[in-house]
């Protein structure tokens, strides 16, 4: 059973969040939460075989909000004394106020989040200095054994342990305690003047024993160090309009970015998605089926409760091709008249909530992945991704392959470099042909960015067939 967060922690009283609360939630106002954070972040990264950085830092506070009609007022303190509660009230309150609902704020009811999806106890990340240092050091040696032409390896270890509680004015009083963590390794080869990077990491809600109970950062190293060195010798990519085959796994960051975030309910609320009004329509081929999911154990884009205390849940967004619903906070929910799926999130208790993906990802079909690679003559096989930018109004979007292969006769054949996937989210949803039968989520390394806040997501694909997409390289077609 999650654990059931003591409001003392933050040095508050109930009568106190009470107090706060009475002073938003006035007659104007339709909604008011305040949200209480206290959180420990600590940092190692090594480069060129030596620790270059090692940061610690602790925060906390409360952010209040408060609710009318389609305004929000926001405030944050970072002192929790009664008066600093009373003042950010105030200050919300005069910024959202509007004519509205009345209601008057009930006794809050303490209460433990429906899910216990990382049961993992705080000893978990209270690892000491010299045992990070070690971790460092063994994938930086793992990386270079690997090949001599590794001639750097980067690597950083993250680790975070949150506290949180969520007081409403519709008189619900909940918190959760949210670990996390991350590995990130980066491996540079070098060969006559040729110089290729490489990279791969994992994480989640987990301690430090995942990484080397498993010895997985030393997977993480030889991981990044064969992908540095698979492309000293990749070609030049092609370029021109292809059929294109996407691995399984951390390829899914292009649903997220270039489906996902159109899915998100605040952009369809302003209308400006290229999926607005399209609810029970056909967006994509029957074998797509896509979904968030914020109950996964462990995953690094699970959470017990989103950031306005409501529990996470699976979110059908698309069944079968057919669009069946939008990812949604309490506002654009009451806003749109749809329901809350637990997607309020926010970056901290400075941040106000917006409606933010958790585990996006497509379900796994029915089709062979071999049998995927052999149904296409000549065309890209992109198994990792780096960056992309997409454009939410129409889906547009370019995504560069870090990891990506030519297939040629039915066969995956030479490693390219410098290929980009270029063309619109709808559009390519409609042109995806086959769907493999073997889904992978991604290792647990994605951060998403969205009106200047970051928060920890969760991506997966199986094996695909985009029978046409514009792919930008340096060779002709």
């Amino acid at each position: 059973m999650a654990q059931l967060v003591p409001l003392d922690s933050f040095g508050v009283t109930e009568r106190e969040v009470c107090a706060a609360l009475a002073r938003v939630k006035v007659r104007e106002i339709d909604y008011a939460d305040l949200y209480f954070e206290s959180s420990v972040n600590e940092s190692i990264s090594m480069e060129e075989s030596l620790v270059k950085r090692a940061t610690k830092s602790i925060s906390q506070g409360v952010g209040v909000r408060a609710t009318a009609g389609e305004k929000t007022g926001f405030a944050y303190s970072d002192e929790l004394t009664r008066r600093d509660l009373e003042l950010a009230a105030d200050t919300a309150r005069y910024i959202a106020r509007s004519p509205g609902g009345v209601q008057s704020v009930p006794a809050p009811v303490h209460a433990r989040p429906a899910h216990d999806l990382y049961p993992v106890p705080q000893a978990a990340f209270e690892v000491a200095t010299a045992d990070r240092v070690t971790l460092l050091n063994q994938i930086d040696a793992e990386a270079r054994k690997y090949d001599p032409r590794i001639k750097n390896v980067m690597a950083s270890f993250n680790i975070e342990f949150k506290l949180v509680m969520v007081a409403t004015s519709e008189g619900t009083m909940i918190g959760d305690v949210q670990p996390l963590s991350r590995l990130q390794v980066t491996c540079i080869a070098e060969e006559n003047g040729n110089r290729q990077v490489g990279s791969f990491g994992g994480g989640g809600r987990v301690g430090f024993e995942f990484y080397t109970g498993a010895n997985r950062h030393l997977e993480y190293a030889r991981e990044a160090a064969r992908t540095a060195i698979l492309n000293l010798s990749a070609v030049e990519a092609p370029a021109g309009v292809m059929p294109v085959v996407l691995g399984g796994g951390w390829p899914g960051i292009l649903l997220h970015e270039a489906i996902g975030h159109g899915l998100e309910a605040d952009f369809n609320r302003k209308k400006s998605s290229a999926f607005s009004n399209l609810l029970g329509k056909r967006v994509a081929s029957e074998v797509c089926t896509i979904v968030d999911d914020g109950t996964l154990p462990g995953r690094r884009g699970s959470l017990n409760m989103d950031d306005e205390g409501t529990p996470t849940r699976r979110t059908m967004l698309i069944e079968r091709g057919v669009l069946r619903g939008y990812i949604t906070d309490k506002l654009n929910a009451r806003l749109m008249g749809i329901p809350v799926t637990g997607n309020g999130r926010r970056e901290s208790y400075q941040s106000v909530v917006l409606p933010r993906m958790t585990n996006t990802f497509m379900l796994a079909g029915e089709s062979d992945p071999e049998d995927i690679i052999r149904s296409v003559d000549k065309g890209l096989y992109a198994v990792s991704f780096g960056g992309g930018q997409v454009d939410i109004t129409n889906g547009k979007f370019v995504f560069s392959a870090s990891e990506a292969y030519l297939i040629e006769g039915g066969k995956v054949t030479r490693p390219v470099k410098g290929a980009t996937l270029i063309g619109s989210g709808p559009e390519i949803l409609t042109k995806v042909s086959m769907v493999g039968h073997d889904l992978q989520l991604d290792e647990g390394i994605g951060t998403c960015g969205k009106e200047g806040q970051s928060v920890p997501v969760g991506v997966g694909l199986p094996t695909i067939r985009i029978d046409e997409i514009t792919v930008g390289g340096t060779q002709s077609g």
